[in-house]
């Protein structure tokens, strides 16, 4: 009986053990039943559209449920989105799908386009996530993949237009170009360069953000541009700098590498020197209306003679009047805008020994109506050196001082002609005016005679306006004054009380006006003058010089 019943135990345990490796089996699951990949292109240009297609298929027997796609761009892509998607997460790169049960053997896609941006040769990697939960399991299950894709081909031109040499310490221009050809627009758009070391910025056209960034804000098809830096760089001679700069563009407030480029710039060993000087001065700052002396020097710094050389000086046509160009010797070609000479009409240019110089002037005058904020480029070349001199060019201000009795914003009193001891008002106008460039800090002076007061009245009441009784002098606080049509005027009243010893003159009211202001654009001060009034009134068309005879 006791070995029935051991045997009964042992089979039972045996059938148990059966059954719970039955269960077991029948509720394990390999996440490798669920084939999930990326099919795509495995080389594209850049911002070319790329169509992404997500598949999976079920190999396995069981119900997969609750399942999840998420799908995620390569970094700097432009996603293309289909018309009725919602919001994509993670700085609008990952985007998730919820997908109805995947039945055993059951297989779909999925379809994303986006535009890659990079830079040539840059790998571009996508990655995919497909979770789930097997039909009667708790376990979620996920299956991961990845697409790599190469830019291969960027159509975008981007390169150094540098001379190969340059002489040290001489103000040099430095290009760089940029053109494309992509069929997709490009906004957004950085450039920025590195400067070697002894290298200088003075200017640059268009102006820079700092310096050495510039903006481009859109960049179609078959359009480009040209940046123009001006400096100058200095080293020893033989030294090789090196110039670089990128092109990208701004995503999500990081900044994505197109272009890359570098060039390398050798310090020469200068063969001819030159400089220039206007009115005297090598920086000079020229002011609209002026004649301006020109002397240009060369000399030559090599080590060999230089023979049968030709020099021009190229000037900017729209800014000087060529009808009063005078030259000694030179050829003047109007159209050009250019002066010649040669060995025939100087000699220096037929044989210049080494450490000899040369030189040449002429007198031009400046219009008096100039853009804003001008400059005078002069390009000189002789031989096979060239250089291009900036001197740039003041605003023109205008200030009129007038005395009226009959016109103005107040109502003046008194005798006509003036009799001693009597007072008579009379109204003061400050008018200023502002042709080319910006002005800072503008103020406009003048003094008071003893017999000579304020009545305190002025317009407008805002302007500041100010008198100091120690001095005399009175004094109008413009400020900043903008370029333009802009032309603030100042009324102010004053009282004229004459003496016995003036009678039968025209005493002054107010002595020469004096303006004083900076120029924002050539940061020079400047200053001039508007005559004195005195009782005449000769802007007061009502008014006879009788009428300002003090009895």
């Amino acid at each position: 009986m006791g070995k029935k019943l051991t045997s009964f135990f042992i089979i039972s345990a045996i059938l148990l053990l059966l059954i719970g490796f039955w269960y077991y089996r029948s509720n394990i699951y390999s996440k490798d039943v669920l084939k999930l990949e990326i099919l795509g292109p495995t080389e594209i240009g850049l911002a070319e559209e790329v169509e992404y297609i997500i598949r999976y298929k079920n190999n396995g027997n069981t119900r997969l449920q609750e399942a999840r796609l998420i799908f995620e761009y390569p970094s700097s892509s432009i996603i293309i989105k289909e018309e009725g998607e919602g919001k994509s997460q993670q700085g609008f790169l990952r985007q998730e799908r919820r997908i109805e049960d995947i039945y055993p053997g059951e297989e779909k896609t999925f379809n994303f386009k986006a535009r890659l941006l990079g830079k040539e040769g840059e790998a571009k990697v996508a990655k995919a996530w497909l979770s789930y939960q097997p039909k009667n399991l708790r376990a979620r299950y996920e299956s991961a993949t990845t697409f790599t894709t190469l830019i291969k081909g960027a159509p975008l031109i981007f390169n150094f237009d540098i001379p190969s040499k340059v002489d040290p310490g001489k103000e040099s221009v430095f290009r760089v170009n940029y053109f494309s050809n992509l069929n997709y627009p490009l906004s957004d758009l950085r450039i920025k360069v590195e400067y070697p070391s002894g290298f200088e910025f003075r200017e640059s056209q268009p102006k820079a953000l700092a310096g050495n960034e510039w903006e481009i804000l859109l960049l179609n098809k078959a359009e480009g541009g040209r940046i123009n830096i001006t400096g100058l760089l200095t080293g020893e001679v033989g030294e090789t700098k090196i110039f670089r700069a990128s092109l990208g563009i701004w995503q999500d407030e990081e900044f994505v590498l197109l272009k890359e480029i570098t060039r390398g710039v050798e310090i020469a060993q200068p063969l001819i020197f030159i400089t220039q000087k206007i009115n005297d001065s090598p920086q000079y700052a020229a002011n609209p209306g002026d004649y301006l002396h020109y002397e240009i020097s060369f000399k030559n710094t090599g080590e060999e003679v230089l023979e049968n050389l030709f020099l021009v000086v190229q000037l900017e046509k729209g800014l000087f009047d060529f009808d009063d160009l005078r030259v000694e010797n030179g050829q003047i070609q109007k159209d050009a805008g250019s002066i010649i000479w040669d060995k025939t009409n100087l000699s220096s240019l037929n044989f210049l020994p080494p450490l000899e110089e040369g030189g040449v002037e002429f007198w031009v005058k400046l219009k008096n109506q100039l853009p804003k904020d001008a400059s005078l480029r002069t390009k000189i070349s002789i031989g096979l050196a060239r250089q291009e001199f900036v001197n740039k060019i003041n605003t023109q201000l205008t200030l009129s001082q007038k005395g009226y009795f009959n016109q103005g914003p107040f109502q003046n009193l008194g005798p006509l002609p003036p009799r001693v001891g009597e007072n008579t008002t009379y109204t003061i106008s400050w008018r200023v005016k502002n042709f080319s460039n910006d002005v800072r800090n503008l103020k406009i002076r003048a003094e008071l005679p003893s017999w000579v007061s304020l009545t305190g009245e002025f317009s407008p009441l805002d302007a500041r306006f100010t008198f100091d009784s120690s001095s005399r002098e009175i004094v109008w606080e413009v400020g900043d004054l903008p370029s333009g049509n802009q032309s603030p005027e100042l009324f102010f009243q004053i009282r004229f009380t004459p003496s016995s010893n003036q009678r039968g003159q025209t005493p002054e009211l107010i002595s020469q006006a004096g303006v004083t202001a900076q120029d924002v654009w050539t940061g020079q001060n400047l200053q001039f003058s508007a005559q004195g009034l005195d009782t005449t009134l000769p802007d007061d068309q009502a008014v006879s010089r009788e009428m300002g005879v003090v009895r």
